[in-house]
């Protein structure tokens, strides 16, 4: 093999040893210090490793295998428990605001929440008050905040974000205006339009769970 060549496998071999670390050191920081911007735990990682090629980054799809694979190992019980929480506590917040035709997304519903993770929601109004007034009328304290999402591979918008804790669960809230039901903003993860689940989808999901548990 001409030294040329071995140098370029040696160096594609360590761009990937890398990439692995990264995405490893990643899924720690997510699942330890509850931090869920994949690309903040990416460079955060990078930056602990002392790795600063930047073309050792993992993709999100490599972090999330790798926070997959983490729980598996490291929560199998706790994990879990986590997540069947949430979705229950998903199904209740999705019954309580019906009338803004509300859809799960993120980790809750794709199977990555633990005990850092918020339930996320969609709601789809043209009216970002109404939703703060009908919540305030229950008594339930808000904080406002704005998100981005990416409407298409060149457009992006900003949307209200209200969040709250209830029973100790965390609650992320984006409003969406009402045409914002026939499509979706592009996932983080693999910039496809984001995977998003009635509460009939949510009620399947418990019922798949609750069929699957062992009965004494």
């Amino acid at each position: 093999m001409a030294r040329g060549e071995h140098h370029r496998l040696h160096a594609q071999d360590r761009i990937q040893r890398n990439r692995l670390r990264i995405a490893q050191e990643a899924a720690r920081l997510m699942s330890e210090h509850g931090i869920r911007d994949f690309h903040r735990a990416k460079l955060k990682a990078a930056e602990r490793l002392g790795v600063p090629d930047t073309q050792s980054l993992p993709r999100n799809q490599e972090i999330e295998q790798a926070l997959r694979e983490r729980q598996r190992l490291f929560q199998a019980e706790r994990q879990p428990q986590a997540l069947l929480a949430r979705r229950l506590a998903a199904v209740e917040a999705m019954r309580f605001l019906e009338r803004f035709q509300p859809r799960l997304v993120g980790a809750v519903l794709d199977g990555t929440a633990d005990e850092h993770s918020a339930v996320c929601l969609h709601l789809f109004s043209d009216s970002s008050e109404e939703v703060m007034l009908f919540l305030r009328e229950h008594g339930i304290p808000l904080e406002t905040s704005t998100r981005r999402l990416r409407l298409d591979r060149e457009t992006s918008a900003d949307y209200p974000v209200l969040t709250f804790a209830a029973d100790e669960v965390p609650f992320d809230l984006t409003i969406l205006p009402r045409d914002g039901l026939r499509q979706a903003p592009l996932d983080r993860i693999d910039e496809k339009p984001m995977r998003r689940a009635t509460l009939a989808m949510v009620e399947i999901l418990l019922n798949d769970v609750e069929s699957d548990s062992p009965r004494g």
